[in-house]
């Protein structure tokens, strides 16, 4: 029998598809816990699976806001006890460990972008427009230019 989740040609003989199906199983479940808890009732394993599974074919491999290729070997490498032993200088390790963004706030229908863990903590909850209008804040402090792509 086919796999539903076969694993992206970008990923081949980087990433085995148990591992990778194991994390998305895991992101799903993730997601549908924190959207159930937000109130969205509809928010179901199996929808979410696919929609993340479309963002991963859709990204590429890359990250949907930066274009930086990320690090696909780093799914489920991430470890809480070290992490909390080194700190910073084990998190920033994992800047390009790829993670499942919510298009929206979780209420509406399944919606993803996959990012990096630095770009998606520092996008936060922000929509793409508020998320832009902070990086062009931090630029425009530090005396870049900032051209309008809008």
């Amino acid at each position: 029998m086919p796999k539903k989740y076969v694993l992206p040609s970008f990923l081949s003989g980087m990433v085995p598809q148990e591992i990778y199906e194991r994390w998305l199983r895991r992101k799903a479940q993730a997601h549908v816990r924190r959207d159930r808890r937000r109130g969205n009732l509809e928010a179901i394993g199996e929808m979410y699976r696919d929609a993340i599974h479309s963002a991963v074919i859709e990204s590429a491999g890359l990250d949907a806001y930066t274009g930086e290729e990320l690090d696909w070997t780093l799914i489920s490498q991430y470890d809480n006890d070290e992490s909390r032993e080194n700190g910073r200088h084990y998190k920033r390790g994992f800047a390009l460990l790829p993670t499942v963004d919510h298009v929206g706030d979780g209420t509406g229908p399944a919606n993803f972008k996959i990012c990096g863990w630095r770009t998606n903590d520092a996008k936060s909850d922000l929509d793409l427009p508020e998320f832009l209008s902070v990086c062009e804040s931090v630029l425009k402090h530090h005396g870049y230019a900032v051209r309008n792509a809008g």
